[in-house]
């Protein structure tokens, strides 16, 4: 199943997409949040359109596209899954996992303007797996008990300022991934049952231009394992999110310039959807 939130910021409305059709989920929830997930809202979407009572969302295709969850509580970011990526970044694959907190204000539509923020030389971009949690979770006994929590997929760009990371950071990372817009999410959020998470296609791509392009299997900790590792040290709630690592050819590699204005990022996860946009410069006040 594919979930979406169509409409203007702020004002999304639910939907689910089965194959070409949109079909409006507002008279079963307000929004795809938390609240939803945890109340098993994706079986009640799913009993809805198997027996016909969903109704077509007209002019569908004419919608902004939204990140399809409502703001999560947390955005828990993981570092250098991938040997080829903490290769490039001049690191040796990690023997635990890397966490760092992205701020749920960097949560915006897959197809919305990036801004960079004033004085940036080094934004950078991140084609990632995201995790939607769909139930409370703390302390899983193994990483067998993780898809049980797992409400679905997303495509995420965690966008990052290498210079506010890695030279401004005081030691942690999060002082460059949490400008606003900093991750563009969606098209849709896609349940367990539609893809195989543990081998899909990575790929992006800047002003047409191959950037990235891997596959899942290649995490050094899977899916599975980061839920786990994630529950043994904080709570995730319904709707939160585990972004899971990027794959080699971003800029900080040095062999791709960093973004500048007018610059066009899009981003692919096979099953998952396609992402634009476009990064444009800060303009104070706007």
């Amino acid at each position: 199943m594919k979930l979406a939130r169509l409409g203007p910021g702020g004002a999304e409305r639910p939907a689910l997409l089965d194959g070409s059709t949109t079909y409006d989920l507002s008279g079963l929830t307000g929004d795809i949040d938390g609240g939803f997930l945890a109340a098993g809202g994706i079986d009640a979407a799913r009993r809805a359109l198997a027996a016909g009572e969903l109704q077509e969302l007209a002019g569908a295709d004419t919608l902004r596209v939204g990140a399809p969850i409502a703001r999560p509580s947390a955005v828990i970011c993981v570092g250098m899954n991938y040997a080829a990526h903490a290769a490039e970044s001049g690191s040796a694959p990690p023997e635990v996992p890397i966490l760092f907190l992205k701020t749920p204000n960097t949560v915006v539509g897959p197809h919305d303007a990036v801004t960079i923020p004033p004085g940036s030389e080094r934004t950078d971009w991140e084609v990632e797996l995201g995790i939607v949690i769909g139930a409370r979770t703390a302390y899983l006994d193994s990483a067998e008990d993780s898809m049980a929590r797992v409400a679905g997929f997303v495509v995420g760009n965690d966008v990052s300022e290498r210079q506010f990371q890695l030279v401004d950071s005081g030691g942690q990372w999060s002082k460059g991934k949490c400008a606003p817009g900093f991750n563009p999410l969606g098209p849709w959020l896609v349940t367990p049952d539609e893809v195989n998470h543990a081998d899909l296609r990575l790929r992006s791509w800047v002003n047409g231009e191959p950037r990235q392009d891997s596959t899942t299997a290649d995490l050094i900790f899977g899916v599975e394992h980061l839920v786990w590792h994630v529950s043994q040290y904080l709570t995730l709630e319904p709707g939160d999110l585990i972004m899971t690592g990027t794959p080699q050819g971003v800029a900080l590699s040095g062999k791709f310039p960093y973004l500048k204005p007018g610059d066009v990022v899009e981003l692919e996860i096979e099953g998952l959807g396609r992402q634009r946009q476009e990064f444009v410069a800060y303009e104070k006040g706007a």
